[in-house]
Formats: structure tokens, sequence, C-alpha cells
């Protein structure tokens, strides 16, 4: 990791594009269709446009954005997007080392660096299994950044700010910029694995898997609650009102939906 004062002078502005995808599911049991109602309109209240408005607010001041534009929507009958176009905000300090450093983000916080010419976006998409009662809300959240900071040091905020059974992270440097004597660099910070950017009690909760395509400079990571309680997958109700096999089936049904989503791909029944 280079100091500051070991940092590479650079040909004008640091135009590299590093771009951060986090995606992630909520899964629920709901036995009846007033219960998925009833899940997708909390859904639905919770991650309103105006909720999600908020949260990509709190990541543009961590990323040290300023703000051009907001466009948000509620859809009919249910999920939310929202879209903020960032640019470089008032720079205050001179970016220190946690700008590079293979770390967790902090949480909202004073934290200003130089960007310029980047955006932050959100979708929601809540659906449902058309007879087995299971239920899903996915969040797909971009943040693309051109400047000194990887939209990375987001990604700590990010995780809390949604309950998580599932993430899909993915993290990619594209272009290059030019040092004071014309050679081009590719990427300018150190990276491994998007896991050292999330703090260790976080990755303690999860089953995590890395792809990585160092030479390219893709980076994916895919994470799975280890733990399940089968009380935080039922929507109005507790697993004492069911019968030991009722227990059985729903469990069964539950784990299964998340290693079909978790692998990306349909396991036969």
């Amino acid at each position: 990791m280079l100091t500051p004062e070991q940092r590479i002078e650079l040909h004008g502005f640091n135009n590299l594009t590093k771009s951060l995808s986090f995606n992630m599911y909520d899964i629920c049991y709901t036995k009846t269709r007033q219960e998925r109602e009833a899940y997708l309109d909390y859904i639905d209240e919770q991650y309103n446009a105006d909720r999600l408005t908020k949260i990509l607010k709190n990541v543009s001041d961590i990323i040290g954005a300023h703000v051009l534009n907001i466009a948000q929507q509620d859809y009919v009958p249910q999920g939310a997007s929202v879209t903020i176009l960032v640019s470089e905000g008032p720079v205050v300090e001179v970016p220190t080392e946690s700008t590079y450093d293979e770390s967790p983000g902090p949480l909202p916080d004073n934290v200003v660096f130089q960007l310029d010419k980047s955006h932050i976006t959100v979708h929601t998409y809540p659906e449902y299994h058309p007879y087995e009662g299971i239920s899903t809300f996915r969040a797909d959240i971009d943040v693309s950044t051109c400047g000194e900071i990887s939209p990375l040091k987001a990604l700590n905020y990010l995780i809390h700010s949604f309950d998580t059974d599932i993430m899909t992270i993915d993290y990619r440097v594209r272009g290059f910029t030019r040092d004071k004597d014309g050679h081009k660099l590719f990427i300018d910070h150190d990276i491994t694995s998007i896991q050292n950017f999330i703090p260790d009690e976080i990755k303690d909760q999860y089953d995590m898997i890395d792809v990585n395509v160092y030479q390219e400079n893709i980076f994916h990571t895919k994470c799975k609650l280890k733990n399940f309680d089968l009380n935080n997958y039922l929507f109005g109700y507790t697993m004492d009102t069911l019968s030991e096999y009722e227990q059985k089936e729903i469990t069964e049904s539950l784990t299964s939906e998340m290693d079909e989503i978790f692998y990306g791909k349909n396991f036969l029944q």
C-alpha cells in the first residue's frame, strides 16, 4: 500500500472507473395469500423510495460526493427505484491512506474525497413463488465512482442498512489513468478480496465464496447466513404454532430456496 508520500503523481485527473454492485436477498415464508400480501406491503413500506433515497444520500456522504440530481419512484404494485447523479464534492482534506487500505469502510461520517462523473442507484424486486409459500425481496445497488476513493468504502454501511440473508457483491475497476510520464495505470489501490472490506463480525455470520479474476481487476464475493432460526423467516407468527412436521417442511423449503439463490441454480426436489 502506498503512503501519501509514496503515491504516484498522475497526469491530470484520476479517471479510473470503480464500480460496486451490491445485491441482497431477504427470504420469508408466507403460508396464505393474505400473509404474502402483508409481507409485500411491509417490504414496500420498509424500503420505499424515500427511505432508499436516505440510504443513498448517506452513501454519497461516505464517498464525499456532491449530489447533482435525484430521481425516485415507487412502483405499482410493488418495488422502488432511486438514481442519484453525483460529482466531485468540496475537498476539505487531502485523501489519506484510508482511501487505499483494504479494510471496512466507515458508517456515515465526515469523510470527503475527490471524485467526478459518478452515480448511485438502487432498484428493489419483491416477488413470490406461485404456490409454495416462499416470498423474497431483492435490492440491487450500484455505486460507480471516478477519482481517489473506491466505492467499497460504502460497503460496510450498505450491509448495515439491509436485513440480509444472502449477499452477492461485485467490484470492477475499468479504464486507465496515466502517471506524469504517460505510463498507464489500470488500478490504483491494492485489493485481494472484497472480504477484506467487510468487518470481521459480519464475516463471522456468513459462509462466503470468492471468485476473482485478478488480471482483469474483477472481484466477486457471495455470502449466505450460517445460522438458521425458523422464527426469523415466519411472517406474523412463530414456530411454536406449527407442528413438527410443518416446521420440518417449511425449514426444508426455505433452506432449499436460499441454497438455490446462493449457488445460482435450481435443485431437484
